[in-house]
């Protein structure tokens, strides 16, 4: 089936474009963005500008930006980076690389931009170590969301593994004053009043029913677990959330204010990405992993992205076209995405740098590209 649809692939060293050319198949470029690590991107179907965050310790933090679907770019550096450090104390380096003084916005206060979410007409940005940030005028300039980042909580909030990560933005499909974050590992957050207050929404919906777990980021004191790994909102109105949690997967029914255990009958409590139906609000997708002692591969190194029709009471693996056997990738949290098409495509990348596209649903797979560096993120650009 013909879809026109980009792929917007993340990786250590660069942004890659992943077209479907229909029969002819799919068509790749890249490395875009002058190889930085993208973490990150999104691209808005009316404009088919594309934008891409990421950075790192050597470059600092920034956006690229294309207005004409890749062919050129430009970048918003938000913070310095080691290379700032180097060039202005060595003028043959800093010739070498064209480098010229200039004052960051933010001059060191995060390394990298992690996640990136369009929202009633603002960009928004969240960083590492967490902040959020929000542009107006389209990723050329920005400022910070003060009421999250000087939250009551902030000095007992806990870095992950990668770090202190503010990885998901949600936005209300009709009221632009309502948002939700995920940050690792601290949780969820959300406001009412276009980021000016947060109410941090962690609460079990029963507690009593989660038993004991030994894991030190189970639920426990009546909350589920702060080590959130990815959030998508469900279709319909906003307030039906589903997370991929560090040990779990999650449904809210009230915009995050209790969730549910939904991970009965998955093959691991651990995994990163998770997906909604775009019309659907029963039918996800998510990944499950191993476990982050055991390696973070697919459970008996076959591949399989599970899939439940009836909002979490049931799953079934959906293995035709991925690998079977000595399978050992790993899927990030950003690096699942979907379309809108009927039916619904559905797409991941791995760390081994292969992409995986199902234009049924999940009912099939068939791998799109390979050999790419890791890759971090994935999402959709879908084109009129």
């Amino acid at each position: 089936m013909d879809r026109a649809v980009t792929l917007l692939v993340g990786t250590t060293k660069g942004l890659f474009l992943i077209r479907n050319l229909g029969k002819d198949g799919w068509s790749v470029s890249g490395p875009h963005c002058d190889g930085w690590p993208i973490n990150h991107a999104v691209g808005d179907p009316a404009t088919g500008t594309i934008w891409a965050g990421g950075g790192g310790d050597w470059h600092g933090a920034g956006v690229w930006r294309s207005e004409d679907g890749g062919e050129s770019w430009k970048l918003s550096r938000l913070t310095s980076g080691q290379m700032d450090d180097w060039a202005a104390n060595d003028p043959d380096f800093a010739a070498m690389i064209g480098w010229t003084e200039e004052a960051m916005p933010f001059g060191k206060d995060f390394a990298q931009v992690w996640s990136l979410g369009l929202a009633h007409g603002a960009l928004l940005a969240g960083t590492k170590p967490a902040n959020l940030l929000e542009s107006r005028d389209g990723g050329m300039n920005w400022t910070k969301v003060d009421g999250l980042t000087d939250h009551p909580s902030r000095a007992d909030w806990n870095g992950g593994a990668a770090g202190l990560v503010l990885h998901t933005i949600l936005s209300h499909p009709s009221d632009p004053k309502k948002l939700w974050v995920g940050i690792s590992a601290a949780g969820v957050f959300a406001s009412e009043d276009g980021g000016k207050t947060w109410e941090r929404r962690n609460r079990l919906s029963n507690a009593e029913a989660c038993g004991h777990h030994h894991h030190p980021a189970a639920p426990r004191d009546g909350e589920v677990g702060h080590c959130v790994h990815n959030m998508m909102q469900a279709p319909g109105g906003g307030d039906v959330i589903y997370q991929q949690n560090h040990h779990g997967v999650w449904r809210s029914p009230d915009g995050g204010r209790s969730w549910e255990d939904i991970t009965e009958g998955l093959p691991s409590t651990f995994g990163f990405p998770i997906r909604v139906h775009p019309r659907d609000p029963g039918t996800i997708w998510t990944l499950p992993l191993n476990g982050d002692s055991q390696g973070r591969f697919p459970p008996g190194a076959s591949a399989a992205v599970w899939r439940s029709r009836d909002a979490g009471q049931s799953w079934q693996a959906m293995r035709r076209g991925l690998p079977q056997q000595n399978c050992f990738f790993t899927v990030l949290r950003q690096a699942m995405a979907g379309d809108t098409h009927d039916p619904a495509g559905i797409y991941f990348g791995t760390n081994s740098g292969s992409v995986f596209a199902s234009l049924d649903e999940g009912d099939s797979w068939r791998e799109v590209a390979r050999h790419l560096p890791t890759i971090l993120a994935v999402e959709v650009l879908e084109r009129g």
